[in-house]
């Protein structure tokens, strides 16, 4: 991990940091806030969030920001890394009142330099689509909440469709519109259409075409966050449960599921492929789920509180065959056009058949790197690399590449623990990639993903030689001949929940504040992504209670392997980049922005990407508040 400076204390601000392409810096004259610059009070109010558009503006700047800060919604001309951003004149801005913006969603194929759709969910639970260009209010939905009176979590439009979105409550149900459809005088009636395990999906009874189109009803608890793959053929859903379920979106059919370490998962993406899905809660974990094996195969600790954001840099992550290197390349705008126009399709594919060669074993060696960042309440920044040791621990890799260092075990061996497994385990009798051979492991007992006896050359932590693959979703003990491993992760993996609030929940930042301070920390942090109204408290503290049995039912089996079943990440960069939690991470083409609930988004130049004014560098210019 690169340090920015010897001696610095590690409660301190960074400004910039190190990877392999170089050294990112923050660009303070990029920075978006209200016009006045003052920090928020964030205490009660919903997240910071940030959307972006790219409305083709032919002048080169059409790129379009939106973002909430309690009860006002801003839309900017976004400049990026060329130009200062000039806070008194926002396109528009608004100010509600009896309700707050929670978060937003720009549609990209009806997006022009005149006209942009902009839906807006709230904490009442409607949902309203804007015209910030022209400054109009087009409809509101769920005007009289009688489709659903919770908070707005998520909202998202369909992939591909100009007319189509979908909204998450913390309800735990979602509901598919049609901008073109009304949403009735009265609740509506529903007809049951499919239903499988913990969700169920019904179509609205009416004569005539109303909203909403299907309401979902997924897991326990709120529904946190959803994101579409990048062909939008599936929905991925994180719940406050803690399961990841991944659906078909238009057969509405389980395609699989896994379970957080401890408490509710907050945050999902998918990789720019759609192989893989990283998911984030409140265990303090990344947990990355390979979507075609529908197993947990890597785990990534380095934050101290929840992670509140995950996402892949799509610049950074390569697939590369060897003779000549073929990577994920290009604008971000180019990217999402790609994706949402259906050309998104080939390029995945592409990446999916190079990938697929690893399942040969007389191919050429390839050599895969996915980087996904995530950020967390405990104000830190975290990149992560996913390598082809990890993505196929059974080949040998194509190269050898710099890591940081790899720390000791997270918990050594219980007394009595035996570390090594018999040799039932070792192999794989068909020869092939240990994903492809998964289904026969639950069958015959033999794990199908045992990983080396070496240390994988990753920043990943060492880990045991049982796999997670060893065990079904219905065994809660694994083999007999294993019984005395199995007890003794039993042992440690019990004492691993019982203090999973002070172990991964912690909400300290580990640093010399005053006493003041750390209280207004633990209580500006300890609530997350939950409303500020007693009720939704007092249920969080009620669903907690049950978090460590509803964990003893899934620990060890593939829906959440133990700790030492699978690898352990170890971040490539760890920064304390704010001073509120951190609630927002987009990669965009030459940069990343970031967004803390001070209402403050900052903008963090890539390597070689620095092009602003001269001003960046005037001390007399540097704004009030801004994140040094």
């Amino acid at each position: 991990m690169a340090a920015e400076g010897g001696g610095k204390e590690m409660n301190e601000i960074k400004t910039q940091f190190t990877t392999r392409e170089g050294v990112y810096k923050l660009l303070t004259h990029s920075e978006y806030s209200r016009p006045n610059r003052v920090p928020f009070n964030s205490q009660g109010s919903n997240p910071v969030k940030v959307s972006f558009v790219n409305v083709n503006d032919q002048s080169g700047n059409g790129d379009r920001i939106c973002f909430n800060v309690g009860r006002e919604l801003y839309f900017y001309i976004y400049k990026g890394v060329r130009k200062a951003a000039d806070l008194s004149k926002p396109i528009d801005k608004r100010i509600y009142k009896g309700t707050q913006p929670t978060c937003h969603d720009f549609n990209p194929l009806t997006a022009t330099a005149e006209s942009v759709s902009l839906l807006v969910g709230f904490s009442a639970g409607q949902v309203q689509l804007i015209d910030p260009i022209k400054k109009e209010t087009s409809k509101l939905f769920n005007e009289e909440r009688l489709i659903d009176k919770s908070r707005v979590t998520c909202v998202r439009w369909v992939p591909g469709s100009e007319s189509l979105f979908l909204v998450a409550h913390s309800s735990g149900s979602m509901y598919l519109y049609n901008v073109e459809n009304t949403c009735g005088t009265t609740a509506p009636h529903y007809q049951l259409l499919k239903q499988g395990e913990n969700y169920a999906v019904h179509t609205c009874k009416s004569k005539s075409a109303r909203n909403p189109l299907l309401r979902w009803t997924v897991g326990e608890g709120a529904l946190n966050e959803f994101a579409f793959s990048p062909d939008g053929k599936f929905l991925a859903c994180a719940s406050q449960d803690g399961f990841l379920r991944v659906f078909g979106f238009d057969a509405a059919e389980l395609h699989g599921t896994m379970k957080s370490y401890f408490g509710g998962l907050l945050c999902v993406c998918w990789s720019p492929d759609g192989r893989y899905i990283v998911a984030g809660g409140e265990d303090d974990l990344v947990t990355v789920w390979s979507f075609s094996d529908c197993r947990v195969i890597a785990r990534g600790h380095g934050h101290k509180s929840w992670v509140s954001v995950v996402a892949f840099d799509h610049c950074t992550t390569s697939v590369e065959d060897g003779d000549p290197p073929a990577e994920f390349s290009g604008s971000d705008e180019d990217f999402h056009e790609q994706i949402h126009f259906g050309a998104g399709r080939d390029r995945a594919n592409s990446a999916h058949s190079r990938l697929s060669k690893r399942n040969s074993t007389d191919s050429r060696p390839v050599s895969v790197t996915y980087r996904f960042g995530s950020v967390g309440q405990d104000t830190q920044l975290c990149l992560w690399d996913l390598t082809e040791d990890i993505l196929f621990p059974h080949l040998p890799l194509s190269r050898t590449r710099t890591h940081t260092n790899v720390m000791s075990a997270t918990s050594p061996p219980a007394t009595g623990q035996t570390t090594t497994t018999v040799s039932n385990t070792t192999t794989n009798p068909s020869g092939t990639n240990g994903k492809d051979n998964l289904s026969n492991s639950s069958s015959s007992g033999n794990p199908s993903n045992s990983l080396p006896s070496t240390l994988p050359r990753s920043n990943s932590l060492p880990h045991s030689s049982n796999p997670a693959g060893g065990s079904t979703p219905n065994s809660h003990t694994g083999n007999s001949s294993n019984s005395s491993t199995t007890k003794g992760n039993s042992i440690i993996d019990s004492a691993f929940i019982a203090t999973g609030v002070s172990k991964f929940a912690t909400l300290s930042l580990h640093d010399s504040r005053k006493e003041r301070h750390e209280k207004d920390h633990k209580r500006n942090h300890s609530m997350g992504h939950i409303s500020s109204k007693s009720s939704d408290k007092l249920n969080q503290l009620s669903s907690s209670r049950t978090a460590k049995a509803d964990a003893a039912k899934t620990l060890g089996t593939m829906l959440c392997p133990r700790m030492d079943e699978v690898p352990l990440l170890e971040p490539l960069v760890c920064k304390k980049i704010a001073h509120e939690r951190l609630t927002v991470l987009i990669f965009l083409e030459d940069c990343l922005v970031t967004a803390c609930q001070e209402g403050f988004v900052c903008t963090w130049a890539r390597p070689g990407k620095v092009g602003l004014l001269s001003s960046q560098n005037n001390p007399a210019n540097s704004p009030s508040g801004t994140v040094v």
